[in-house]
């Protein structure tokens, strides 16, 4: 990505929401903020709520043409009318998406902090690679995603990259010249404004 161009938001939904209010708090940070992709991140397995849940938000982005994608959920997304699926194992399933859902279908990989499951699901056909978190809460073992490895991803590979996970203010200033997005859920979503604190975070690289 060159430095010139600006970083986009990718806006990942809280793993639950009301129904009641949720749909209305996306379409109001949709239409004050360009984002370019809603990712569903749902906790829940009950096929039901998740469809209900899908059916609310894709009325929201669909006519304000975002794309939506869905965690996990490979079966669901034809089923449901999604733009594509989010990976949470790494290179893993990649192939396995892309041969269910074809060429068309938004397919990404969370990837955590490591360079080489990036690499192999970048090979493996996904659309995008996400790595995080970035600050607060670290995975498992302790690990964050360091500003080094976006900087190295943006100079060596193609495939566009997101930025997820415990960002603020001093994080997003620092890696917005070396990512192409920026994967903002809890950030905002757990504020009085969610518009607000997305567009706080927005002004340090839009």
């Amino acid at each position: 990505m060159s430095e010139m161009e600006a970083p986009q938001i990718y806006l990942i939904s809280p793993p639950e929401f009301e129904l009641s209010r949720f749909p209305d708090q996306l379409a109001q940070v949709l239409d004050g903020a360009e984002v370019a992709c809603v990712r569903l991140a749902l906790s829940s397995h009950d096929e039901d709520k998740i469809s209900r849940a899908v059916d609310a938000c894709r009325e929201v982005t669909i006519s304000r043409d975002v794309a939506l994608v869905i965690e996990r959920h490979i079966l669901l997304v034809e089923r449901l009318g999604l733009d594509g699926v989010h990976l949470t194992d790494g290179a893993r399933s990649v192939r396995k998406a892309r041969k269910e859902l074809g060429q068309d279908a938004i397919i990404g990989a969370f990837c955590g902090a490591s360079r080489h499951e990036g690499m192999s699901a970048g090979e493996a056909g996904a659309d995008y690679v996400s790595f995080g978190p970035m600050g607060g809460n670290a995975l498992g073992d302790g690990t964050l995603a360091e500003v080094e490895l976006f900087e190295w991803w943006s100079q060596m590979i193609e495939v566009p990259v997101v930025a997820e996970g415990g960002l603020d203010v001093e994080l997003v200033r620092e890696i917005s010249p070396h990512t192409d997005f920026f994967g903002i859920g809890t950030e905002i979503w757990d504020t009085e404004d969610p518009l607000a604190a997305l567009n706080a975070l927005r002004s340090e690289f839009s």
